[in-house]
């Protein structure tokens, strides 16, 4: 996380060489780019430096990040310990009854703080113009500030909801709901925005105002929330929340009575809460192909990204901006696969395969569900991309719906590849399973930079995308496509040999 916030001052550096600044200040002007990371203090793109660009780009993102780990730290180590029978364990000692709940407030205060220090010492070490210690710094404390008022919404959550699993989605449910709140008060009346507590961090506005007021919002908000939350524990009973648990029906349903029903029910969140990140996410990105022309023509090392002999603007940039959105569409499959791994190790499975369903159903339905939800990932993030897109180009624009369609079915392959790769991990080494995302992260980065790194062809191809032409830049290849599709299968099959064959990894 330290790294991610801090680490691309030097990429920010070569993006502003140039007219690449203010070529990036008329790009975020946009009123979808607004919605997605924020407002700039910043009235023209002269004064858009390095350090103004930097904070207006990645605070927000860096925040939410924060936050999103504070929470899920602290509702796992709360009321998931409080369900897996360890605080009535800890209880039975002479401590109080929020002796645990302060104990992992303390431990998540102070990895946020260490977090804020690296994050600063960071930045500052690169040295670079615009990049003040004062504004790195602030820039920090605002990450570490949206990690501490993670920590109270989930310690307050954790007390009202009935389940672990309750607390960790209302959080992350309310995290979800102030960003989209803020989209909207950030394009309309940015003022409106200092009442969100998400408006808190960013609205700091590191190397251009280097306003810390909002940070003592939020500090005194997290303590209110705080209080309340310890007293509201102190009254509680041990496993209950103060909502009560939903009745559950007499009977299941008919679609509950099969492995697709049972699973295709566990997953309908995730993937519908994915799915409506890839359209928007999608449209957002088709937002800016309106004001792409100055941006990109005004800076060299975009130019080396996006610009490409005897191919158009928007074609190059397609084929680029395609790849970020697949690589975001393979983390939907990943994670689905994965929680058939979490089921068994929460003991869920053992139950289930008492009963005359095979491992051979749950495996290999768990994965065409995987593949479906891929696949329909890729159709919203390309349309969404492509419908918004030809909205806002102007007439002379040559590209269709069908070529950003293509573009992305083009990268199929490699989310089956994810895919297998997961189900490989799955069915040999189940606890490895979170490497498929050190590797999709991996990537990501040697792809995106791929234009400025001069790295040798090998070490490019070590990136399962890099087999892949880029479409509509570059012509499609039936045999490429064909030999990643096998590789693929192959990896599932050899993952169903293992999954069958090794003991259920559970924790009791």
């Amino acid at each position: 996380m330290g790294l991610f916030s801090a680490a691309y001052v030097p990429a920010f550096v070569e993006i502003a060489k140039g007219d690449g600044a203010r070529g990036m200040y008329e790009v975020m002007q946009n009123p979808a780019m607004t919605a997605m990371v924020g407002p700039t203090p910043v009235e023209t793109g002269s004064e858009y430096t390095v350090g103004a660009m930097y904070a207006h780009t990645m605070v927000l993102f860096c925040g939410l990040i924060a936050m999103a780990v504070s929470m899920l730290h602290v509702a796992g180590h709360t009321r998931g310990e409080e369900e897996d029978g360890l605080t009535e364990l800890i209880r039975s000692f002479q401590i109080g009854r929020q002796a645990n709940s302060f104990a992992v407030t303390v431990e998540t205060v102070f990895i946020n703080i260490l977090l804020a220090l690296f994050i600063g010492g960071v930045m500052v070490s690169f040295g670079a113009d615009t990049i003040t210690t004062e504004g790195s710094f602030l820039f920090a404390a605002t990450v570490g500030a949206a990690g501490i008022i993670g920590i109270a919404i989930a310690l307050l959550l954790a007390q009202i909801m009935p389940t672990a699993a309750g607390a960790k989605g209302a959080s992350l449910g309310l995290m979800g709901l102030m960003y989209i709140i803020r989209a909207g008060t950030d394009v309309s009346n940015v003022d409106l925005s200092m009442v969100n507590p998400l408006g808190w961090t960013y609205l700091t506005n590191p190397f251009t105002e280097n306003n810390g007021m909002p940070l003592l919002y939020a500090f005194l908000f997290t303590g209110a929330l705080v209080l309340i939350a310890y007293t509201l524990e102190g009254s509680r009973d041990m496993g209950a929340g103060y909502l009560p648990r939903r009745e559950g029906r007499g009977k299941a349903k008919e679609s509950l009575l099969s492995a697709q029903g049972l699973l295709l029910r566990i997953n309908k969140g995730l993937v519908i809460s994915w799915l409506v990140a890839f359209v928007l996410l999608g449209a957002a990105y088709g937002s800016i192909y309106g004001d792409m022309q100055a941006f990109i023509e005004s800076n060299e090392l975009i130019s080396q990204m996006f610009l490409h002999s005897e191919v158009s603007l928007e074609e190059s940039f397609t084929s680029t901006i395609m790849m970020v959105l697949i690589i975001l569409v393979s983390i939907l499959p990943i994670a689905m696969v994965n929680k058939l791994y979490a089921s068994e190790n929460g003991l869920y499975l053992s139950q289930l395969y008492a009963t005359k369903v095979t491992r051979a159903r749950f495996y290999w339905t768990n994965i065409a569900l995987a593949t479906a939800a891929g696949i329909l990932g890729i159709l919203v993030a390309a349309g969404g991309l492509g419908i918004t897109a030809i909205t806002v180009m102007d007439q002379n624009n040559t590209m269709e719906i069908m070529d950003f369609l293509a573009a992305g079915f083009n990268f199929l392959p490699s989310v089956l590849f994810f895919i297998g790769f997961s189900a490989l991990l799955l069915g040999w080494v189940p606890k490895l399973g979170k490497l498929v995302y050190v590797y999709l992260i991996y990537s990501f980065f040697l792809n995106y930079f791929e234009g400025i790194l001069d790295l040798p062809e090998w070490f490019l191809n070590t990136a399962v995308q890099s087999w892949i032409p880029r479409m509509p830049m570059e012509s499609f290849e039936l045999i490429t496509f064909t030999v990643l599709t096998l590789i693929s299968l192959s990896f599932m099959g050899i993952g169903y040999i293992g999954y069958k064959g090794r003991d259920l990894d559970e924790r009791a």
